[in-house]
């Protein structure tokens, strides 16, 4: 049998260090408990926006060389957000590839580094939550709605965080 792998040490660590100090806002485990590679992870709407209350269901994804590159995110509950794209890929910069952008929106350091976690994710996934980013979006409908019709945008928001309670 082969070795673990670095990065399957860590993720291992980062899940055994989540069970015994969980952090609000959020839980994760596997989705299969023969892939470490492969999180399921609760995103709770942060309170006092327009989340609140929502429980929000997303898959995050590992590469083999996890830490070196980010791992990818995508929300398998319905989602209207700026920085989610339609099919649930969350679009933020420390899930971008390290070094410089080659669109030049972001700078190297807002980039992914070796030093997140999978706490360090879901907190900026909050924290997403909290503060849309529509300067360059992942969602150009979400975006324009936030901007330019935010009755509309958060009577949706309102409908989603809905389901999601109906569906616990």
């Amino acid at each position: 049998m082969a070795a673990p792998s670095q990065a399957s040490l860590l993720l291992q660590k980062q899940l055994k260090d989540l069970s015994r100090n969980p952090v609000d806002g959020f839980s994760a485990g596997l989705v299969d408990d023969s892939n470490i590679f492969e999180w399921s992870v609760t995103v709770i709407g942060p309170p006092d926006t327009l989340y609140d209350g929502g429980y929000f269901n997303a898959i995050m994804s590992f590469p083999q060389n996890y830490p070196n590159s980010p791992p990818t995110v995508r929300f398998t509950s319905e989602m209207w957000h700026p920085n989610v794209y339609p099919d649930g890929r969350v679009c933020i910069s420390i899930l971008h590839a390290p070094g410089d952008d080659p669109n030049g929106y972001e700078l190297a350091s807002e980039r992914w580094t070796p030093v997140h976690t999978v706490e360090s994710i879901v907190l900026s996934i909050i924290s997403m939550l909290s503060s849309p980013n529509d300067e360059s979006p992942a969602n150009v409908e979400a975006a324009k709605e936030w901007r330019d019709s935010k009755d509309d945008f958060k009577k949706k928001v309102r409908r989603i965080v809905r389901q999601s309670q109906e569906m616990l």
